[in-house]
């Protein structure tokens, strides 16, 4: 008999880690009782890698699942799971197109939930900058590790009964790719799975590459155990009073309760590709952005690779996805979204797209707006909280006039007309679709080590005072238009006007450390022998006098890309000229030949120096209150040039 110390110990291990040191019948001596009779009703827990299984018993103990299922994303599984699905009333088939489902969410559960969504560190500095005294914090939620216990307590055990706990095994970027990373999500909702299975890789080759390394560990439940304790609003499950998003950099795991819906439940987005994914990537020197990738080919047949970053609602996917308007031009789309970074040995920024499928807003994509989107969702689809058509199709705002001799039902589950007051699909309803299936979707957008990049755009909705486009004087520069950007956004609390909001390179709701740590690691990419990507700020929101949109957007906003290429190759200034704000095209640089309306560009590049001295003043006080000591001295230092040049305006 070992000694009681040892017995003590030993005793206050979880069953599975007991099982691991003293095995079966040690464990049954202790008096402990271990759970045999969970099956697997799918794959073989023992033949996975002992670091992922002992993973999955540890979670499949605490949550106490009716059964396990390791998935393969099989085709067969697939069908069978989407089958299921229906018996149960949780999603329908589209009859109307090919292999499309539609789901409607409790209403309670139709979003991200930022003030629910925490990084967990030892020091609360290390996740956020102490803001200054008397302001409250906007750049991140931090959760003590104690406080976190408390919470998981609350939540999981016994979480997943009378539920089957999946075992999803998935790549981020092409499997084996040179930057892609790997993780293993426990969940207890199929719907997940579908969707996961369109968003990124699920593959058994996944537990072969992780084998015994690193891999990131997901733990997602809807928070609704069998018996249920109160009815199902659509037959969705979640339980969101009590919702929490959770992430441990330290342990590379992401725990999340309660949703069951985009970016809380399908934790390889947002949750891994950003905010884990960007701890990853400060401690191993690249970059993990929310920035599209695209590339352009002149008539000539060069090719260049452009990441841009946008915040919510300045169309970031119908630039990625554009059909360009100059002849002979070509722009193809590597990702609408995420963007992996990385230099290689040569000193080229190379950028992937971790992802596998879109995951787009459905209001206010159109034919007009982004006709390729709307291709790439006409199969192999999850459409949720759209409109429902009686011809078994989807309808939402801004996609077209509603059709004709059919009925249409809300996302509410409610007759909807045009004269109905409510809207027929949720503001943030969703399209999950393979990124495949886009027609412009770019040769390699899969390459296993990513394609390099020339240009990184920074954007925002911005009515005055800011340029259709701009270009950084320099690197040191560069970061400093990141950190500074400002968008329009409607105020969400009152719903009476428009306000514009501090999104620092479009990551405000996604950084998962010290937004000035962040800062600093994005000036320290400017390394000898490495060929940095030329930095840029674009506005197409610019309204005249009269309210009207200055630039027609959309497709002509490749007269602006061509713009941004000429200028990746220029070793002069030629195109350009120098302002107080960057470097601005010259006379006649961007072509307008066959526009069709007037394009006042005088007035688009105008700097009105009122406007810009209110700019600084909004920057500074932003960064002394929210970033404070945090904010590197390189950032402050292109924030006090930048007022000396206005000054002299």
């Amino acid at each position: 008999m070992a000694p009681l110390p040892v017995i003590k110990h030993l005793l206050r291990l979880p069953n599975v880690h007991l099982l691991q040191r003293v095995g079966h019948k040690a464990a049954a001596a202790f008096g402990v009782q271990l759970d045999k009779s969970i099956p697997v009703v799918h794959g073989d827990l023992d033949k996975l890698p002992p670091n992922i299984k002992n993973f999955v018993l540890e979670k499949q103990e605490l949550c106490q699942p009716s059964a396990i299922h390791i998935c393969d994303g099989s085709e067969a599984e697939n069908k069978k799971m989407l089958a299921e699905m229906v018996s149960d009333g949780e999603i329908k088939k589209l009859t109307k197109y090919e292999n499309c489902w539609y789901a409607r969410t409790d209403p309670r559960d139709v979003a991200r939930v930022e003030s629910k969504t925490v990084i967990i560190t030892e020091n609360e500095r290390d996740t956020i900058p102490k803001p200054k005294e008397g302001v409250q914090g906007t750049l991140g939620h931090w959760m003590s590790p104690p406080d976190l216990d408390v919470a998981l307590k609350d939540r999981f055990p016994g979480c997943m009964k009378g539920r089957t706990m999946y075992v999803i095994p998935f790549s981020m970027g092409p499997v084996g790719g040179t930057i892609s990373k790997y993780g293993v999500q426990l969940t207890d909702s199929k719907y997940v799975v579908a969707s996961t299975r369109i968003m990124t890789r699920i593959t058994p080759r996944v537990f072969d590459l992780i084998n015994n390394g690193d891999f990131v560990k997901c733990l997602h439940s809807v928070g609704c155990p069998k018996p249920l304790k109160r009815e199902l609003v659509s037959n969705w499950p979640c339980n969101p009073d009590k919702v929490l998003v959770t992430h441990i950099p330290a342990k590379n795991e992401i725990i999340s309760f309660g949703s069951g819906y985009g970016g809380n439940s399908l934790l390889g987005k947002k949750c891994f590709a950003l905010r884990i994914g960007s701890t990853i990537a400060r401690r191993e020197g690249w970059l993990a952005e929310h920035m599209l990738i695209l590339g352009i080919t002149n008539p000539e047949g060069r090719k260049k690779y452009i990441a841009a970053a946008f915040p919510s609602a300045c169309g970031k996917t119908n630039l990625a996805m554009m059909e360009p308007t100059l002849p002979g031009w070509k722009v193809e789309c590597v990702g609408d979204d995420i963007a992996w970074m990385k230099f290689d040995s040569e000193g080229r920024l190379r950028a992937i797209n971790p992802e596998n499928g879109f995951f787009g807003v459905a209001p206010g994509t159109s034919e007009k707006t982004n006709p390729n989107a709307l291709k790439a969702c006409m199969s192999n689809t999850v459409f949720t909280n759209v409109a429902e058509t009686s011809d078994g199709g989807v309808y939402w705002e801004g996609m077209e006039d509603p059709p004709k001799d059919v009925t249409i039902t809300s996302w509410l589950n409610e007759p909807w007309t045009l004269d109905s007051k409510k809207p027929a699909a949720h503001p943030n309803s969703r399209f999950c679709a393979p990124a495949r299936q886009c027609p412009t979707i770019d040769p390699d957008w899969e390459k296993f080590d990513g394609v390099p990049i020339d240009a990184i755009v920074f954007g925002g909705r911005r009515p005055k005072g800011v340029p259709l486009v701009y270009e950084s004087f320099n690197w040191q520069h560069g970061v400093f238009i990141g950190a500074a950007m400002r968008s329009e956004a409607t105020a969400a609390a009152e719903h009476k006007s428009k306000v514009i909001m501090h999104d620092p390179f479009a990551m405000r709701p996604f950084f998962g450390y010290n937004f000035g740590r962040y800062l600093a690691h994005w000036l320290s990419m400017n390394k000898s022998g490495r060929h940095m990507p030329k930095v840029f700020h674009v506005n197409w929101f610019r309204k005249n006098d009269a309210g009207k949109f200055m630039w027609p957007g959309f497709g002509e906003n490749s007269r602006v890309l061509e713009w941004i290429f000429k200028r990746t190759d220029s070793k002069d200034h030629s195109f350009s000229s120098e302002s107080a704000i960057g470097l601005l095209p010259s006379q006649d640089s961007i072509s307008l030949q066959g526009l069709n309306e007037a394009v006042d560009m005088e007035g688009l590049f105008h700097l009105p120096r009122e406007f810009w001295l209110e700019e600084v003043d909004a920057i500074r006080k932003y960064f002394d209150e929210q970033v404070n000591d945090d904010l590197p001295q390189e950032v402050a230092k292109e924030l006090t040039n930048l007022e000396a040049r206005v000054k002299k305006m």
